[in-house]
């Protein structure tokens, strides 16, 4: 099996097991409504991404223990709904306002910049630096953060930025500099790297011309 059927599947069942949880523990107060409309729909939005620009890394064939392995690793996710729902925290309007804004950031930054690099490396390879990726090498990921800390915010719960923290530390950054790395074999990485970041975008710096901003096949 593909890695994303694991994946697929937690992200399709998100919206259901969250309605779930509102019905066991007859939570349906302004945050549980809040939250199932965001991590629901951002699972939807997955499967669609999938579909139509999908990330090649969750290709790769695994085997059947491993795909289970995945499912429960990445419904690690799935705590935070369930610590909102189950406390009967009722997150204040003004926290409200900022995971919505937030999470909104976050699935532009995340599904646009996915979907530059799968369509600009569809039809022409090489090191791409303009765009979404001009100042920051990893804008996709920076989304992901953006709408997980959404999410964490809403539960008012140090457990969720605590996991949130871990997929940062040993998935998304190995990953990261496993592609600086992959990258450094292009000549004009050095001068990309020194005026882009690794997560967070280099904003302060003079502007790049246009030859600079070109794709390099």
């Amino acid at each position: 099996m593909k890695a994303k059927y694991a994946i697929n599947l937690s992200k399709g069942l998100t919206f259901f097991f969250i309605l779930g949880l509102m019905f066991v523990y007859q939570n349906f107060t302004l945050g549980p409504w809040v939250y199932l409309a965001l991590h629901g729909t951002y699972g939807f939005l997955w499967l669609l991404k999938d579909r139509i620009f999908p990330d090649k890394q969750w290709e790769q064939q695994v085997s059947i223990p491993q795909g289970i392995f995945i499912f429960i690793l990445v419904n690690f996710y799935w705590i935070a709904p369930f610590i909102l729902i189950s406390s009967g925290t009722v997150p204040p309007l003004p926290l409200v306002a900022v995971a919505i804004s937030l999470n909104i950031f976050g699935v532009f930054l995340h599904f646009a910049s996915d979907a530059q690099k799968y369509y600009t490396l569809k039809y022409q390879k090489g090191l791409i630096t303009e765009g979404f990726f001009a100042r920051c090498r990893n804008t996709n990921y920076l989304g992901e953060i953006f709408i997980y800390s959404a999410f964490a915010m809403l539960t008012q719960h140090w457990l969720p930025f605590l996991i949130l923290g871990a997929f940062i530390s040993t998935l998304f950054i190995p990953n990261m500099l496993k592609k600086d790395s992959s990258l450094s074999r292009y000549s004009e990485f050095d001068d990309y790297k020194n005026r882009s970041g690794l997560l967070f975008p280099k904003l302060f710096l003079m502007p790049v011309s246009k030859q600079q901003e070109k794709t390099v096949i």
